[in-house]
């Protein structure tokens, strides 16, 4: 007999429902989300798969932030399950409320919720995948957190820019250095007014600069220049505004170097993680240290996934065929379902790919050139897509990319 065992998983419960292979429910129940619960569920599946002579077990839940994470990670790697040869799958969200949807008789509760999981585990060749291992779901934590944090540092680099404008109205068109270097920061740190930077001989500006951006400006007196040439240029503020201005460029940098601290320290515990994870992906020219572990983390093992074409439906990699009688549409949306991080992963890797291997600069040519608008987009979503066979063959076989000896994808 196959076990399909549905899980509705919330803050403080599971709802449980256990459906045979034929779309019996046998038993359904509630437990605690909490060791103690886990537990409990545990031993009503053991009881259940013993007494009815269990050949397939499957225990399936919506990926749901931090509510799943516990049960799922409990069940797949306690001994008793797998002594069963038990899977646990966690599927979206999104397409179980879309398979919910063809029981339009069904009111809306959790026990129903459990039972249409279990009845969606039965059906098996829609999208699911197994749990991850621990440390994939570390690494996952660590490679989100960095994420999250990018883009934090990105807003706040915007609102510095937009307050630098209030002060400085011309600097941004005229100083050609970035703006976000150290010896740039600490210039509108020490709070200097518009006047003084002005008036500054320009010798020392320039042996400031150099002596705070420790000798990596290629020519400090041009910099020096651009920026005396910014602040004669701009409108001059009344010294409340300025002094109030100042003290937020001041806050936004001392965030800016806080986020840049945190992000150094999760790269130490991500490298950790990464040199116990066996990969060849970073021998692809492009592909550095944070895409390789990016995709690796939302990935995981990849024997979870059958082939490529999953692990590309799995990150939302694919288009919609929009079909009617004989006629087939030509310009279809990609899919916006899927695993948003492994998307941006491969996307962006594949951006950088195509620039140092040829194969995916001619292929994202072509396909640039075969549609009159969205030609960057839908091709560097395609270069992606390519890319994904290629991650698949290297994660597979262990293989060490190199341009002379093509990998079998």
């Amino acid at each position: 007999m196959n076990l399909f065992v549905g899980l509705d998983v919330s803050s403080f419960d599971i709802k449980v429902c256990f459906l045979n292979g034929e779309g019996d429910e046998l038993k359904s129940f509630t437990v605690a989300n909490d060791l103690p619960g886990a537990t409990q569920l545990r031993d009503e599946i053991v009881k259940v798969a013993e007494n009815q002579s269990v050949s397939q077990l499957r225990i399936g839940l919506e990926s749901t932030s931090v509510y799943s994470f516990h049960p799922s990670m409990f069940l797949h790697n306690d001994k008793f399950i797998r002594s069963l040869g038990g899977q646990v799958l966690v599927m979206n969200p999104k397409q179980i409320a879309n398979f919910k949807k063809s029981y339009s008789d069904m009111d809306k509760t959790d026990e129903i919720d459990a039972f249409v999981i279990a009845d969606y585990l039965r059906f098996g060749r829609l999208p699911m995948s197994v749990v991850k291992e621990e440390q994939y779901v570390a690494l996952q934590q660590l490679t989100r957190a960095r994420y999250q944090i990018v883009r934090q540092i990105t807003k706040e680099k915007q609102q510095f820019l937009q307050y630098l404008s209030y002060k400085c109205n011309t600097f941004t068109e005229e100083v050609e250095s970035s703006v976000f270097g150290k010896a740039m920061m600490d210039l509108f740190l020490e709070n200097y007014s518009l006047d003084e930077l002005s008036q500054m001989p320009l010798e020392d500006l320039a042996d400031y600069l150099q002596s705070k951006g420790k000798n990596r400006f290629p020519d400090p007196k041009h910099v020096a220049k651009s920026i005396q040439k910014a602040v004669r240029s701009s409108y001059r503020l009344d010294k409340v505004v300025e002094d109030s201005i100042d003290t937020i460029l001041g806050t936004s940098i001392t965030l800016i170097r806080t986020f840049e601290k945190q992000i150094k320290e999760i790269d130490k515990s991500i490298e950790r993680i990464m040199k116990g994870v066996p990969q060849t992906l970073q021998t692809v020219p492009g592909i550095g240290p944070v895409f390789t572990a990016g995709i690796i983390a939302e990935i995981g093992q990849i024997e979870r996934f059958e082939d490529e074409t999953k692990i590309a439906k799995y990150a939302g990699l694919y288009w919609r065929k929009h079909q009617s009688g004989r006629f087939t549409a030509d310009d279809t949306s990609l899919s916006r379902n899927g695993n948003q991080y492994l998307r941006y992963y491969l996307v962006e890797a594949a951006n950088l790919v195509r620039r140092h291997v040829p194969e995916y600069k001619e292929y994202y040519a072509k396909k640039f050139d075969e549609v009159p608008k969205h030609q960057h987009k839908r091709a560097l979503v395609l270069t992606a897509r390519k890319l994904v066979r290629l991650v698949d063959a290297l994660l597979r076989k262990n293989q060490i990319y190199t341009p002379q000896r093509s990998v079998n994808t």
